[in-house]
């Protein structure tokens, strides 16, 4: 299969990953056509423009529900009541954006380093050519004793066949002839039987024209003696009447480095010797001889040269230099063939060796990529690379010398060199060279006979493709490389094999960056790099898959691109309508790669038009239909981003042609990375700000013209409106454009945040417009009948620096901003020195001399809206709270850069000191308190001799204090933003250097080095793991459906057994929990979120923990084996406790959702492995808040069938979050001046949940209806008391609830019918604290203040009734706070307000 057509198929695939089918077809429904086709109509346009992969939202539409009345329960639901409908098929983040997000900075292609080993740091070629033959013909030297008959041919010459200085000329002549072909520049120069001057002078006029580039010097000793043991080779006199010795020192120094030598004598061990000792000696000199010396010999020290005459006299030389012809000739004395053609034919092979259409190109061609491939699997990749890929006279030899190898070796002769090789004689790839040569012999007589015959191509290709095609089927990165790798390089030369060559080679490089540097290692660069030039259209698709796959690994790539044009290519390809979409995100990937960081590129990118492409096809998919792929618009964003960045003239190209319009509706499709991309192309088209305007000598508005100012409004409007967004990817390019913007526009947000701490700026905060209606429009997120205050997204993020509990007036006293002013709502004041009854002499007194004396009103905001600059600073503030730590460490970032520095500082009394918060201990500086003691931020950054008192602190709560301080200097200073006091130094983000830095090094993007990732992954095949996960989910499912249908049909008996109990040490009790579904292990917080000690144990057993598990948010515990397994903090600022727990993707690897009461949002994965879990994503499912409210009370659950997280609390509205697009799709109406006090999710019908509110009502919602809102209820109306808990009955009927109210009394609701009357009982008498109901049992538990827990079936009968603890003491149990059913067991957890925490079984349960 192709390559173009196995990606084709592999995408296509990706829609429809085998997950287990979906029964929900077979259940009837009883609701009105019209109503389930708008809800699969709503649910098949939002899938289909998802881009996850792994979702199956069928499930959605299978709605049974009759809310008009009537009975739903018919026949055949008692027939499916243990269906897959009880199974939910989607699965959510699971993308590559969640594999680390917090705990790494991916990279994106390197262009340095251990990856760019392949490419040869200095290429070399051989620029002189210096051949000394010592032949004498006619004369035997005297320590020779040669054989009848022996060897006499030099160079394919008989020197006895014509006059002895006719033939040394001729021979001189054949053996220039022969390097030539070779090395056509190589300037081969002759001395036939030299002197020791002669050789002199040639050494040095080879030196002096070659210069820096290598010598070659072959010596051809048959004439003279062998070489001596002190390392001396012979020449003559003048008169030939004596043998002249030249040591081996002479003719280093003269020829120096880089040179190659030859020596073609029998001995010539000998001189490979001394020149060994030579270097050793002089290693430490300054001559330098050691670094770049290659020596080929054609015999050890001991031996002699070949005398036989089926070999020539120069055989050495000849396998070197006419390697074909020699290979052919002893080939033939050892085939059948010798018997049957004559041995004259093999000089006559018709064709040239440099044209591959010919019998000889052919053989050539075979012969090179044998050798290649014997060197590329024997020799270490250094050492190949220096022989093989440096210089191509020397890659020649060496391949040439291989075949000297074999062919001498058979003779008892071992060919030597420095470096030294290991022994390739015997390799198996020999035999395929045999058999190629074979099939040439056997087809000579006939191609002699008729010239005009064409000869029959050797199948070695086609074979060895097959190998390596059967390696890729069954090899990876553990096994042997595939030795077939060179062989590929070279059929990349023929046009008949290239396109078979480039899709296997493909493939080779989808399996992961270790296959791209082997590809690179063997050579493949130059190849693929040529291949740009052609224009079959078959191969566009191969080469730019190929080229991605280079690129994901090794940016360096870039700069040969350009130069050769290569960028072009892609652009055409970028721009074709034939091809797919995500083969035309490969192409974008691969500019983005060519521009990012190369002017030259980006500059080459524009005069081709990439800008203008690039927008045309991003016009062209908004809105985005079912057809587009969200990885080609990522990557146009991001190619627009890379193309512009830093680039001044691009983005003036970009914004005359409308850029920020056409990327704005990107920011709210479904894909966050789509959304992350666009806002990253929108941050890059903000300018940063020359020197005039960063120094503010003249005011910002001066560096501005009128289109660049609307310009950049629009786009700091657009991204205002996601930096609530759902995923940290999103907002982290929020941060970044902010951090962008400040640059440019420094002065004028520093004195927005300086007028924060004058006394009388309260009145300008409170009329500051808020981010709530920076929205784009369309966007849908915030419903207009729902109120939103100013700063009320801002204020929900950054709510825990404001200070609880403080005085409500609204007054200024003693020249403070009191604390229920819009300057501390707004979570600024609190903790910075003006909160303090000394701060007016400090910092406010500093602050009003700088104004005075003119720091801050030169530079009033005149270029853009003060309202806007009020919006961003807000928007810093948001992100400064962010519940991911990253993005609130890029927050904290970016209110540096305007002056504001953060000071979070954790309470002494928090790690356990029982010390009252105004004692000294409390307030001594400690790690814990290091940020709030000093700042080098108020210190002067000059000198450091200011006068300068630090002002004193507010006493510490018992939680933690978190503050905003304003920095001095109003000139942000980046040498000082590591001082290991500031506060600011974040690994994370890099570092910037001691002579400043750019906003590039400051806040980095991220959007950019996740996604090119993606490339670095296999594209082709599906990960190995794919089989394991769905035989796991099989597993569960089978278990899962067999404790529904034991749950369903069980009789509850005696549900007070305790079968664990786990002494948790909460200091507050227990706030929530939750238990496994397939494994003994249940998950506990307090609303302190503080777990100190656990001593857990079963009956009659006792398991006391490690004394480090200590001061963690979570308890992870197993309860059949009594031991902790794991223990985390969940963020840094545990002050406003944990309101939920829930599973995500309950059965396949399941994340734990943790929801504290501020609406704060964080999802973890290997939560359950001790010190292993790592935050998946986190976010603010919370956004404004009511007027007065000062703590939000977060209501929030999951459904897993929809993939909707629903959240409330002190909010006139429900937001609905998607956690597969990360988006806020919805803000229902809660049409209640009352608050949502509890809330629940259906298991079985996505889209529907209910609510319970303060003042009693009960409302059922459906989010595929367009109203939404089903009905509502008061049912609770004896005693107001609010809801406390609320719960779908078990099975599929959608409108029966029970709904649970503070004041004790539990009702039995059918929201079908609100005529009927509902079914109460008084469970407790107002005290109840907890209620439960079962997923799948028809059981319900409550839990009382009063020390007592109830179990009632669905009929209201009381069945269970748990108050004392079963042990010898018979002790009551606590206060209960939390309840939670086991989803398909029956086993009830029970938490209280003190540290026990119970787990109970049934008779039944506790029996098997």
């Amino acid at each position: 299969m192709a390559l173009g057509d196995l990606m084709a198929s592999r995408f296509s695939s990706q829609s429809s990953v085998a997950l287990v089918s979906n029964h929900y077809d077979n259940f009837p429904s009883t609701q009105g056509d019209d109503v389930l086709d708008s809800a699969r109509r709503d649910n098949n346009s939002s899938s289909s423009s998802s881009n996850n992969n792994n979702r199956d939202r069928d499930s959605d539409t299978a709605s049974c529900s009759n809310y008009g009345g009537g009975n739903a329960t018919t026949g055949s639901t008692v027939a499916t009541t243990t269906s897959m409908a009880y199974l939910p098929q989607s699965v959510v983040l699971c993308e590559l954006r969640h594999e680390a997000f917090e705990a790494s900075v991916p990279t994106g292609p390197s262009d340095s380093g251990i990856v760019s080993k392949w490419r040869p740091k200095d290429r070399m070629k051989t620029g002189y050519v210096a051949l000394v033959l010592c032949l004498n013909i006619g004369v035997d030297p005297p320590d020779v004793i040669k054989i009848s008959p022996c060897a006499r041919m030099e160079c394919w010459i008989d020197p006895f066949s014509m006059a002895p200085q006719k033939a040394l000329e001729t021979i001189g002549k054949s053996l220039r002839n022969q390097y030539e072909r070779w090395q056509p520049k190589a300037h081969p120069k002759v001395q036939l039987d030299p002197t020791v001057d002669e050789v002199k002078k040639l050494c040095n006029t080879c030196r002096k024209h070659a210069k820096s580039e290598r010598v070659l010097f072959h010596y051809n000793g048959h004439g003279v003696p062998k070489p001596t043991a002190n390392g001396e080779i012979w020449l003559f006199n003048k008169s030939y009447t004596q043998y002249i010795p030249l040591p081996i020192s002479d003719l280093d120094s003269w020829l120096r480095t880089p040179s190659i030598y030859v020596f073609d004598c029998s001995a010539a061990g000998m001189i490979v010797n001394a020149f060994q000792e030579l270097h050793d000696w002089s290693a430490s000199g300054s001559a330098g001889s050691t670094r770049d010396c290659i020596l080929l010999a054609a015999c050890e020290a001991h031996e002699t040269l070949p005398q036989s005459d089926e070999f020539p006299a120069d055989v050495f030389t000849s396998c070197l230099t006419t390697p074909i012809k020699m290979a052919l000739k002893w080939f033939y004395r050892r085939s059948l063939l010798c018997d049957s053609l004559d041995y004259s034919l093999i000089d006559k092979i018709p064709g040239r060796q440099n044209d591959r259409k010919t019998l000889l190109g052919e053989l050539n061609w075979i012969f090179t990529a044998v050798t290649d491939t014997i060197a590329w699997n024997v020799l270490p990749h250094g050492l190949f690379q220096r022989l093989f890929r440096q210089d191509l006279l020397v890659a020649s030899l060496f391949r040439n010398f291989l075949l000297a190898e074999r062919i001498m070796r058979s003779a008892n002769c071992s060919p030597i060199s420095h470096p030294m090789l290991p022994p390739t004689h015997q390799h198996h790839m020999w035999d395929a060279w045999d058999m190629a040569a074979e099939i040439c012999l056997s087809q000579l007589p006939s191609m002699v006979e008729d010239p005009n015959s064409e000869f029959q191509s050797s199948p070695f290709f086609t074979e060895q493709l097959t190998a390596f095609e059967v390696w890729l089927d069954h090899g990876s990165e553990h096994k042997k490389p595939p030795e077939q790798l060179p062989i590929v390089l070279q059929v990349l030369l023929s046009q008949s094999h290239r396109f078979r060559a480039l899709v296997l080679l493909g493939r080779f490089l989808d399996m992961g960056p270790w296959a791209v540097d082997l590809a690179l290692s063997v050579g493949i660069f130059p190849y693929v790099l040529k291949l740009l030039q052609t224009t079959t259209p078959e191969l566009r698709q191969i080469l730019v898959f190929i080229w991605t796959k280079i690129l994901a690994l090794d940016k360096s790539c870039q700069v040969d691109l350009v130069k050769d044009g290569g960028h072009t290519y892609f652009i055409r390809f970028l721009d074709s309508l034939e091809t797919y979409p995500e083969q035309r995100a490969m192409a974008a990937f691969v500019l983005a790669v060519i521009v990012d960081g190369h002017r030259r590129g980006q500059e080459a990118c524009i005069e081709a038009g990439l800008i203008h492409v690039c927008l045309r096809l991003l016009r062209g998919s908004v809105p985005i239909d079912t057809q587009t792929e969200p990885l080609f618009l990522q990557w146009l964003c991001l190619c627009l981003g890379k193309l512009w960045e830093d680039f001044t003239e691009a983005q003036m190209v970009g914004l005359q042609a409308d850029a920020p319009a056409i990327c704005a509706p990107l920011l709210l499709v479904p894909q966050p990375e789509v959304r992350a991309s666009a806002a990253f192309a929108l941050a890059t088209l903000l300018d940063v700000g020359g020197d005039v305007c960063r120094d503010g000598a003249t005011g910002d508005d001066e560096c501005y013209d009128d289109e660049k100012v609307r310009a950049e409004i629009s786009i700091i409007r657009s991204l205002l409106s996601i930096v609530s967004d759902g995923s940290p990817l999103v907002r982290a390019e929020v941060a970044v454009a902010l951090a962008r913007f400040a640059f440019g526009h420094k002065q004028n947000l520093k004195s927005i945040a300086a007028s924060y701490w004058k006394p009388q700026s309260n009145s300008l905060l409170s009329s500051l417009p808020s981010l709530a209606h920076i929205k784009a429009t369309g966007s849908g997120y915030i419903n207009s009948n729902q109120y939103v205050p100013h700063a009320s997204i801002v204020s929900s993020q950054i709510g825990p620096l404001t200070r609880i509990g403080s005085d409500n007036s609204s007054m200024v006293r003693d020249g403070r901003v009191s604390t229920s002013s819009p300057l501390t709502t707004a979570g600024i004041m609190h903790g910075s020195p003006l909160s303090d009854n000394s701060s007016q002499h400090s910092d406010s007194g500093i602050l009003n001399d700088i104004v005075s004396n003119g720091a801050v009103n030169h530079s009033r905001p005149k270029s853009l809206d003060n309202a806007l600059y009020s919006q961003c600073v807000l928007a810093m503030f948001t992100l400064a709270k962010d519940p991911s730590p990253r993005i609130a460490s890029l927050g904290r970032r970016v209110l540096s850069i305007i002056g504001i520095e953060q000071v979070v500082t954790k309470s002494v009394n928090s790690a356990g000191s029982s010390g009252h918060p105004g004692d000294p201990k409390t307030l001594s500086p400690s790690p814990s308190v290091a940020g709030m003691t000093r700042s080098s931020s108020w210190l002067d950054m000059n000198a450091g001799h200011l006068p300068f008192r630090t002002p004193p602190v507010s006493p510490p709560r018992l939680s933690y204090l978190t503050g905003i301080r304003r920095v001095c200097s109003l000139e942000f200073r980046p040498h000082l933003m590591n001082f290991p006091d500031s506060g600011l130094a974040d690994p994370l983000l890099g570092s910037v250097s001691s002579s400043g830095g750019t906003e590039r090094s400051l806040l980095p993007s991220t959007i950019y080095n996740w996604s090119c990732g993606h490339f670095s992954k296999p594209l082709l095949t599906v990960p190995d793991d794919t089989e394991e996960i769905l035989v796991r989910r099989e597993e569960r499912e089978k278990f899962a459906l067999e404790h529904i249908a034991m749950c369903q049909h069980s009789s509850v008996s005696n549900l007070n057994n305790r079968i664990a109990n786990w002494d948790t040490k909460f200091e507050t009790g227990t706030k929530t929990a939750l238990l496994q579904p397939f494994s003994p292990i249940v998950v506990a917080a307090d609303e302190n979120e503080q777990i100190r000690q656990a001593i857990l144990y079963k009956k009659n057993s006792a398991c006391v923990l490690p004394k480090e598990v200590q001061q963690e948010d979570f308890g992870v515990w197993n309860y059949e084996e009594d031991y902790l397994l794991n223990g985390f903090n969940n963020h840094d600022f545990p002050d406003k406790g944990i309101s939920k727990l829930c599973l995500v993707n309950e059965l396949d690897d399941s994340l734990l959702l943790v929801a504290s009461c501020d609406g704060s949002i964080r999802i973890w994965k290997d939560y359950t492995v001790n010190g292993k879990q790592k935050l998946v994503t986190a976010f603010s499912s919370i956004q404004g808040h009511k007027p007065g409210v000062r703590s939000l009370n977060a209501v929030v659950d999951w459904q897993q069938q929809s993939g909707y997280l629903y959240a409330s609390g002190e909010i006139s509205s429900i937001m609905l979050w998607d956690l597969d697009k990360e988006q806020l799709i919805h803000s229902i109406p809660s049409s209640s001046d009352c608050s949502v006090s509890a809330m629940s999710a259906s298991e079985v019908h996505g889209g529907q949940f209910t609510a319970g509110f303060v003042d009693g009502s009960v409302k059922l919602y459906d989010v595929r209806i367009p109203e939404m809102l089903v009905c509502a209820t008061r049912p609770h109306t004896e005693n107001v008391e609010r809801v406390v808990g609320i719960g779908f009955e078990p099975g599929l009927d959608p409108g029966k609830i029970v709904s649970a109210s503070q004041a004790g009394d539990m009702k039995f609701l059918d929201m079908r019918n609100l005529m009927a009357p509902c079914f109460t009982i008084k469970a407790h008498r107002g005290s109840l604290t907890a209620l439960s109901v079962h997923r799948h049992a028809p059981i319900i538990a409550s839990g009382s203040a009063k020390q007592s827990i109830k179990i009632f079936s669905l009929n209201g009968e009381q069945i269970g009734y748990i108050r004392y603890h079963l042990t010898i003491m018979g002790q009551k149990i606590s206060p209960v706070s939390c309840l939670a059913f086991h989803p398909y067991q029956l086993l009830l957890a029970a938490g209280a307000t003190d540290a026990p925490f119970s787990i109970y079984a049934d008779d039944n349960t506790l029996a098997r």
